[in-house]
């Protein structure tokens, strides 16, 4: 048995203008595919067959194995963050999680702001984050492949991809106009809401 790079859930062109199926063919066909045959390739070396994704990735963490951690987490993160985009259909948070995110942060325009310079402000690779930390949303960022997995009280809810290979297909250089197009027009508000049962990490984990 082995790792599995996961179907997009939904056709690699449905994002249109705002992520192009070139930019899918490379990031999840090839950087994420990537992250998994590396992996798979270590799992018996590693004595680490028939342990979940998260597992892989907690073990490496502890170990201090650079190599497998970076690779699994990023299995991990992608896997997340396909899921937290959707289609452009003028979704937007309803019910508690609009709730949660006008306590916190005044309205989702607040929030979608936040999350944008988190993302535009983040030196070099990495992830910005919408987590959720003891009943309260908060905005963050995690350098290169780090992950919301090995982090206590940091349950993620909403991620994007602000290493350059995500956006420089569709966007050259421009991070500020990648974040604010991607983060305005299609994320799967369905999902962020999902998330908040805090089960967000097992929604992204695969077993081998």
């Amino acid at each position: 048995m082995a790792f599995r790079l996961p179907d997009l859930p939904y056709p690699k062109d449905a994002l249109g203008e705002f992520m192009s199926a070139e930019t899918f063919d490379y990031h999840h066909g090839k950087h994420h595919k990537a992250y998994v045959d590396k992996v798979n390739g270590w799992i018996d070396e590693k004595e680490l067959g028939g342990a979940s994704l998260s597992q892989v990735i907690q073990v490496a963490k502890e170990r201090g194995d650079k190599g497998l951690f970076n690779n699994a987490a990023q299995i991990w993160n992608h896997s997340f963050f396909w899921q937290c985009l959707a289609p452009a259909n003028g979704q937007k948070p309803e019910g508690r999680l609009a709730q949660l995110i006008d306590e916190a942060f005044g309205g989702t325009d607040a929030l979608l702001a936040k999350l944008k310079d988190e993302a535009v402000g983040h030196f070099a690779s990495g992830w910005a984050w919408l987590v959720l930390n003891g009943g309260k949303l908060e905005v963050t960022s995690l350098h290169d492949a780090d992950t919301p997995v090995v982090h206590d009280g940091m349950k993620p809810l909403l991620t994007l991809d602000v290493w350059e290979h995500a956006y420089y297909i569709d966007y050259r250089n421009a991070r500020p106009t990648f974040a604010e197009k991607v983060l305005g027009n299609v994320i799967n508000w369905e999902f962020v809401a999902q998330n908040l049962d805090g089960e967000g990490v097992g929604r992204a984990d695969q077993d081998q």
